[in-house]
C-alpha cells in the first residue's frame, strides 16, 4: 500500500495535498526522461545526418593537442560524450582518449602533403609512457626532415611531455608556467600493515627472484633485487631522455642532469628561458601570432588530431592483406576492459578464416595478468603460424609477463628502446582472512567426502597448512616451466637459459635486445615492413582489429544504475577473483 493511500482525506473528502506533490514528483520524472531522451535521439540524428567531409586546404596547420590520455588504438568519436558529462555521477563522465595510431598517421600525412604547413604541439598534458613519447617524438623528427616546422606551446610541461615537445624548432612557455624537468621517480605503495591492522594475511606463492608484483603484500619496502631491477629501467629511460633532448635543446647530458637537481619545476619562466629549456615566453592564446610569422599568412587553417584522421588517405587495392592486431591491456579471462583471453582466441580465429590474410602483426601493450589467458592466446598465434602466415609483434610501452608470453612465440619481435618487457615469471596471491575473521566473528563449519574437499574455502578462511603450501607452489612452478619452456622454444634458446635472464626481471627494451629476447628496436611500421617482407608482398592492405568499440553500447553501459560505492566493491571482488596464477609484471608509477 502506498503511503498515499495511508493519509487521512480532509474534511471536504479530499486527498491531502501531499498527493499533489507526489503527482508533481512524477510529472518532473516524466518531464526529465522526455528530456533525455530527445537530447539522446537528437545527439544521435545529429550524428547520422553530420556527413561533412573534411576539405584541407593551402596554409594548413596540424594542431596536435596533447592532452588527455593516450591509448593504442582511436576509438569512434562517442555521440553521447556531452550528454554523459552532464549526468549527475562523475563515473558517467567520458574520458578523453586520443588514439597513438591516429596521431602516427596524420603526422605521416602532414609530412607528404603541400598543403600542411607545419605542426603546432598544443598544451603539455598527454597521460602517455616513455615508449609511446618516444613513437611520437620519432614521428616529429621524421616529419621535420621533409623541411617543415614544429612548434610547441603550453603553460606547463611534463618531464614527459617536454621530452616530446623538445623536438620542436620553437618552444614556447606561459609567462606563469614552468618545464617540470626535475628527473624521474619511480614509486610503489605497500599494504603489509594495512593488512595486518585488518587481519589479512596475503599468501605468497611465487616463482623469481625479480618477480616483485606481489612484494606489497609482505613487505614494507623495495627487496634489493627489485631496487636493482626498477633503478636499471628507470635510469634507462631517463639516459633516454637526456640523449634526446640534449641533442634537440644543444644542452650537454651533464647540464640536463644539473637543470633537473635544481628541480625547474619551482623555476620562474624566465630561468626556463635563460637555462636554454625554452625559446620564448609567450601566452598560449597569443600563439596566432605566432603562427601567423610561421605560416606567411593571416588566414592559415588549423586541423585538430581528430579532423585530421578525417582526411582520406591513398587506398590499396590489393586482394592480400597484413592484419594488425591491437593487444591492449590486463590480460583476463573472460571478461574486463584490456585483452579477454576468449575474445581475442576468437578474433584470431576469424583472421585465420580469411584467405587473403598473408601476415599478423600485434601490437602488443600489456603488463601482463591471466597466465592461462596468456597460454590460450599463445597457443592461437601458434595456429597462425602454423597456417604458414609470418607473425612479427611490435612492442608498445609494456610487453612484460604475460604481455611477454603472447609475444614470444612471434617470427620476429620489436620493441623500443623505454619498453618494459620480460618479467618472466609466475605468482599467486591468496588472502588468509582467519584472523579477521575472528575479530567479526564469523564462524565457518561443514563437512567434506575427501582429505581436501575444503582447500579453497580453508585457503581464505583459515590459510593453508604446509602441505596445501606445497601443492599450490608446485602449480605455481609448473606454470613457470611451461612459460619459460614456450620462450626458450620461441626464441631458439635452451630453457635454462631463458630461467636465468627470468626471475620475473624487468627489462628495457634496449636490455631485451641484448639478452635476445627481443630482435630489434623499432616501432609499428618497422613491424609491419618486416610482416610485408616475411610474407613476401609486393603489394598489401592493412586491416585492423579488434573492431572498434560501438559508441551507443558504451553509452548504454554508463545509464546502468551502479553508484560510487558499488563501482569499488566491484573492482575489489574483481581483483579477488583474480586467476590463481598470475603472469603480471609488478605496478609502478612513474613520474
Amino acid at each position: 500500500m502506498s503511503i498515499f493511500n495511508q493519509q487521512a482525506k480532509n474534511a471536504e473528502g479530499q486527498a491531502p495535498r501531499r498527493r499533489n506533490v507526489g503527482c508533481l514528483g512524477g510529472c518532473l520524472l516524466f518531464v526529465a526522461i522526455y528530456l533525455i531522451t530527445s537530447a539522446v535521439i537528437g545527439l544521435v540524428m545529429s550524428s547520422m545526418m553530420d556527413t561533412s567531409t573534411v576539405e584541407l586546404k593551402e596554409n594548413t596547420v596540424y594542431r596536435l593537442q596533447l592532452k588527455g590520455t593516450l591509448i593504442e588504438q582511436a576509438q569512434e568519436e562517442n555521440p553521447f560524450a556531452d550528454l554523459m558529462n552532464m549526468m549527475p555521477y562523475s563515473a558517467y563522465a567520458s574520458e578523453t582518449t586520443v588514439g597513438l595510431d591516429d596521431i602516427l598517421s596524420n603526422i605521416r600525412l602532414a609530412k607528404n602533403d603541400d598543403r600542411i604547413r607545419g605542426i603546432w604541439l598544443d598544451g603539455a598534458e598527454l597521460s602517455m609512457a616513455p615508449a609511446s613519447a618516444k613513437a611520437i617524438r620519432d614521428a616529429l623528427l621524421d616529419f621535420k626532415s621533409s623541411g617543415k616546422w614544429v612548434i610547441a606551446s603550453a603553460k606547463n610541461y611534463g618531464t614527459t611531455n617536454y621530452y616530446v615537445a623538445s623536438v620542436a624548432d620553437r618552444v614556447c612557455l606561459d609567462p606563469t608556467g614552468q618545464v617540470n624537468w626535475n628527473g624521474l621517480t619511480a614509486q610503489k605503495m605497500y599494504f603489509t600493515r594495512l593488512m595486518e591492522k585488518i587481519g589479512v594475511e596475503m599468501q605468497i606463492l611465487k616463482v623469481g627472484t625479480f618477480k616483485s608484483a606481489v612484494e606489497p603484500y609482505f613487505r614494507t619496502s623495495m627487496s634489493e633485487a627489485d631496487r636493482l631491477q626498477t633503478e636499471q629501467y628507470l635510469n634507462g629511460i631517463w639516459n633516454e631522455y637526456k640523449a634526446a633532448v640534449s641533442a634537440s635543446r644543444h644542452l650537454s647530458e651533464q647540464q640536463l642532469d644539473a637543470l633537473a637537481d635544481r628541480y625547474m619545476g619551482l623555476q620562474s619562466a624566465q630561468e626556463q628561458l635563460k637555462a636554454g629549456l625554452v625559446d620564448t615566453i609567450l601566452y598560449t592564446q597569443d600563439m596566432d601570432s605566432l603562427l601567423r610569422v610561421y605560416t606567411g599568412t593571416e588566414k592559415y587553417k588549423l586541423l585538430s588530431t581528430k579532423k585530421m584522421a578525417q582526411l582520406d588517405r591513398p587506398k590499396s587495392k590489393s586482394k592480400d592483406k597484413v592484419a594488425v592486431l591491437y593487444l591492449a591491456g590486463e590480460i583476463t579471462d573472460e571478461s574486463g576492459d584490456g585483452i579477454v583471453g576468449k575474445d581475442v582466441v576468437k578474433t584470431i580465429a576469424k583472421i585465420r578464416k580469411d584467405e587473403n590474410v598473408k601476415a599478423l602483426v600485434l601490437r602488443v601493450n600489456s603488463p601482463g595478468g591471466s597466465a592461462d589467458a596468456s597460454e590460450q592466446i599463445w597457443h592461437a598465434i601458434q595456429n597462425v603460424k602454423a597456417d604458414g602466415i609470418p607473425v612479427v609483434v611490435s612492442m608498445g610501452d609494456y610487453a612484460a609477463s604475460g604481455g611477454y608470453y603472447i609475444s614470444c612465440g612471434a617470427d620476429y619481435i620489436y620493441a623500443e628502446p623505454t619498453t618494459l618487457t620480460g618479467s618472466i615469471g609466475i605468482f599467486g596471491v591468496i588472502p588468509n582472512a582467519a584472523a579477521l575473521r575472528d575479530k567479526i566473528g564469523l564462524d565457518i563449519d561443514g563437512v567434506t567426502t575427501n582429505k581436501h574437499s575444503d582447500l579453497e574455502s580453508n585457503m581464505i578462511y583459515k590459510g593453508m597448512n604446509a602441505e596445501e603450501q606445497a601443492m599450490m607452489q608446485a602449480m605455481i612452478e609448473r606454470g613457470y616451466d611451461l612459460f619459460t619452456g614456450r620462450c626458450a622454444e620461441g626464441r631458439h634458446v635452451r630453457q635454462d637459459y631463458i630461467k636465468s635472464i627470468g626471475e620475473g626481471r624487468v627489462w628495457l627494451g634496449t636490455q631485451g635486445v641484448k639478452i635476445g629476447i627481443v630482435d630489434e628496436l623499432g616501432n609499428i611500421d618497422d613491424a609491419i615492413n618486416k610482416a610485408v617482407a616475411l610474407a613476401g608482398l609486393s603489394s598489401y592492405k592493412l586491416v585492423y582489429y579488434p573492431d572498434k568499440v560501438d559508441p551507443f553500447e558504451e553509452f548504454l553501459k554508463m545509464l546502468d544504475n551502479t553508484t560510487e560505492e558499488e563501482r569499488l566493491i566491484l573492482k575489489i571482488r574483481q581483483m579477488a577473483t583474480r586467476p590463481r596464477i598470475m603472469a603480471l609484471m609488478p605496478e609502478v608509477e612513474i613520474k
